[in-house]
């Protein structure tokens, strides 16, 4: 694996023995003890992700806020400094280029944190349709990204700085924060993509390793573990959390994958795809994406097809067994026709045709 990227916190990998594999050209941890035991400390304490492979891109100037109207689904004029917010960038089809975190840093400044994979190809996406007066740059080798999830990752956080943590509500965020014992400064967000409270923490590379290790000191007695990518997945999955090239595609748009709410085709600005997005939030779509729970023995993996009556009618885009509801569950793109809740369709899992049932999303919700 020695042509694959290496984000700074690798040395911490190789110290704790993870597993890693290539994931989009990067060399990341899949797991460091076990997938269901990080899972369940996520849940149930806390987990400490390395995301420093996803993208970071910065758009700047006059005309910054007019420039991502018109290239994101999402009302960027509700931003305000401090402030972040879900969107999806679409081509004219309603097919997904990405979907993405924004970030107001200040008026005429905008952070993008993008996928991992599509940070090249998002980059010259938004650098090819740029016509108005401001500028996008890559930033993404100058970060690292830190995610602390559980529902004590508040209380260890906040051990290692004197900022009042309590104070960053959902989807704000604060900046220059210091943490004990790290040279550089950080922005912390109160985000995430498990389901579960905490924060994301974007910070200059070279405090990255120092970072780290002090969270991990500092939750070892409450339980909390480094967390690999394989529960990641399993945790995201659970909270009906997109992934991209599963739930999300070219070729999957974002009202499909019932995520109509980061799609406002009632804002003014005109946005790329916005006139099929909203044809299909008016009419509804001809497919959408649902949840889905084995009957017959199986698990449902991404890829595997779906049919009704003989008839292959859609294909499961993520599935798992989940480790929270010890269940057989998946996420099936389906014709509207056939995604009432409790209908059965058939799913494919290798040689075997096996029954299942529609139901409802998300599978875990936190009290």
């Amino acid at each position: 694996m020695s042509d694959l990227k290496r984000t700074p916190l690798y040395p911490e990998f190789e110290k704790a023995g993870a597993k890693t594999v290539d994931f989009g050209g990067w060399e990341m941890p899949v797991q460091f003890s076990s997938i269901i035991e990080e899972h369940k400390a996520t849940r149930g304490t806390a987990g400490l992700f390395d995301v420093s492979h996803m993208g970071e891109i910065y758009v700047e100037g006059p005309e910054s806020e007019a420039f991502l109207q018109k290239m994101l689904t999402n009302d960027v004029s509700k931003l305000t400094p401090n402030r972040a917010q879900y969107t999806i960038m679409c081509y004219e089809n309603g097919g997904t280029v990405d979907d993405l975190l924004i970030y107001k840093l200040a008026e005429q400044k905008y952070l993008l944190v993008v996928n991992a994979a599509n940070t090249e190809k998002d980059f010259k996406w938004l650098k090819d349709n740029l016509s108005e007066e401001a500028t996008v740059e890559n930033h993404s080798h100058h970060y690292v990204q830190l995610a602390i999830q559980g529902p004590k990752a508040e209380m260890i956080l906040q051990r290692l700085t004197e900022t009042d943590l309590s104070e960053i509500k959902f989807f704000r965020f604060k900046q220059d924060v210091s943490f004990e014992g790290v040279e550089h400064k950080a922005l912390v967000s109160r985000t995430g993509y498990t389901g579960e409270d905490g924060f994301e923490i974007y910070l200059d590379q070279e405090s990255g390793q120092a970072l780290w290790q002090s969270i991990v000191k500092t939750g070892e007695k409450d339980g909390l573990q480094p967390v690999g990518l394989g529960a990641r997945d399993t945790l995201r999955f659970e909270a009906n959390l997109a992934l991209y090239g599963q739930e999300l595609s070219s070729e999957i748009t974002p009202v499909e994958a019932g995520l109509s709410f980061a799609v406002k085709t009632n804002k003014e600005a005109d946005f790329i795809g916005k006139e099929v997005l909203k044809k299909q939030k008016e009419e509804g779509p001809a497919r959408k994406l649902v949840g889905i729970e084995m009957i017959d023995k199986g698990i449902p993996r991404h890829g595997y097809p779906v049919f009704v009556e003989d008839e292959q009618v859609g294909f499961i885009t993520s599935g798992t067994q989940s480790p929270t509801l010890d269940k057989r569950i998946g996420l099936a793109l389906l014709p509207v026709a056939f995604t009432s809740e409790g209908q059965e369709v058939v799913v494919q899992v290798r040689k075997r045709k096996l029954r299942a049932k529609v139901v409802p999303t998300p599978f875990y919700k936190r009290s």
